[in-house]
């Protein structure tokens, strides 16, 4: 692991809001729409942002557009808040956007779990450690989707120079329990299942979330966290409960709609991003776009709820 200057690491323990990746009518990357979206999240307080995350589309991103996103999230965030750089796919790949994350201004990177077929879990170390020579000295978080790897593995790779934290995304709060007694007191450990998983995995020791609503509803996942923070997990729970249907059309399709909904909810919003490209699911349904504008209704975000409070 590596040291981590103390105020990241503070605001690593907040909320990593997962920024989307617009897109224009042609299909180009269209950086220029999250600037309402950033300005919004910081406004409200999200303490970190992740650019070229799975909320971002990273996937479906060629490596040459993730780097104009880093880029381009680094330009509109203007050092208010620790920006977070998603980098992975081959190795070849995550190097390359390692170093341009850097050059972009990039706080600390987040490496997604290699996705290949043939995964071996000292191939990952491997991996992890060319990653962060590629970073050269920035900090590194891994995003961990799959703990099938083992704790052995899990604890080795906390080990690896640079790694400063995990983004725990596998709903076994027993097994990250024990990856976290296993690991450096220092690493930093952030539930990586959003808010409805934030409360079990706090319970066991995690600290902070991820969150894609924070490109909709930003307050509400500041206040989730606050009541987390404050050790209050039923008004968390209760504050779950009201974004609960949103995270539900996110999870259809096998969550082939997570980013659908994110996209279409901007749109009801007046704040149109383009849509998500194959192989995620678009547009929503007209039964799940009929739950989506009720929720937006319910929480006063629909574009004519915003206009009548005088929101741009």
């Amino acid at each position: 692991m590596t040291a981590i200057d103390p105020e990241l690491r503070n605001n690593l323990t907040g909320i990593s809001g997962i920024l989307i990746t617009p897109f224009d009518d042609h299909d180009r990357i269209a950086p220029r729409r999250l600037r309402p979206i950033i300005d919004r999240a910081l406004a409200a307080g999200v303490h970190v942002l992740v650019a070229n995350g799975n909320t971002g589309e990273f996937y479906g991103l060629t490596t040459a557009e993730a780097e104009a996103m880093v880029h381009a999230a680094a330009e509109q965030i203007g050092g208010r808040a620790p920006l977070l750089a998603g980098v992975g796919r081959s190795i070849g790949d995550a190097c390359a956007l390692a170093r341009a994350s850097r050059a972009a201004g990039a706080a600390a990177l987040m490496v997604h779990q290699p996705p290949d077929p043939f995964v071996s879990p000292r191939g990952v170390i491997d991996y992890v450690s060319r990653v962060a020579e590629a970073g050269d000295g920035l900090p590194l978080m891994l995003y961990l989707r799959n703990d099938g790897i083992g704790l052995d593995a899990i604890e080795r790779l906390c080990s690896v120079p640079g790694v400063a934290g995990v983004k725990w995304a596998s709903p076994t709060p027993l097994r990250l329990a024990e990856a976290i007694r296993r690991s450096n007191t220092e690493i930093v450990w952030v539930g990586g299942l959003a808010e409805t998983w934030a409360p079990p995995l706090y319970a066991v020791g995690a600290r902070g979330f991820t969150s894609g609503l924070i490109n909709v509803w930003p307050e509400h996942s500041v206040t989730i966290h606050a009541a987390l923070e404050a050790g209050d997990f039923r008004r968390a729970n209760e504050l779950i409960a009201v974004m609960l249907g949103f995270e539900e059309i996110r999870a259809e399709e096998q969550n082939g709609t997570n980013v659908t909904a994110v996209k279409a909810a901007l749109q009801l919003m007046g704040e149109d991003c383009g849509p998500t490209r194959p192989p995620s699911a678009w547009p929503l349904t007209d039964a799940q776009m009929a739950r989506l504008r009720t929720l937006l209704e319910t929480w006063q975000l629909s574009s004519a709820d915003r206009a009548a409070q005088g929101s741009p």
